[in-house]
């Protein structure tokens, strides 16, 4: 069982959750503008690290708000949560 702090409501269990990904993945300004290499690189690649890795969760069954977390992959260890951000990750 992995424990993870919801900002709002505290540590909760896994099962109260949903996974949303790499943290920080911004949709294109310009969707109309972006080749269909990028657009396929936007949808399908994410970074895969060993190690402490930004993610996206939201508390389904509970405050259905959506946080962002840095969980430690190899050992699950999760560093303290804090509420999604809307700044751009340039690849």
């Amino acid at each position: 069982m992995m424990l993870i702090p919801c900002p709002w409501c505290g540590p909760r269990d896994e099962s109260e959750f949903h996974y949303g990904g790499q943290a920080d993945v911004r949709y294109p300004e310009n969707p109309q503008t972006v080749s269909d290499e990028d657009w396929g690189r936007f949808l399908f690649f994410r970074d895969n690290p060993k190690g402490v890795f930004a993610e996206r969760w939201v508390h389904a069954a509970g405050c259905r708000r959506w946080f962002n977390v840095e969980r430690d992959i190899v050992t699950n260890e999760i560093h303290p949560a804090h509420e999604a951000t809307t700044r751009t990750v340039t690849r």
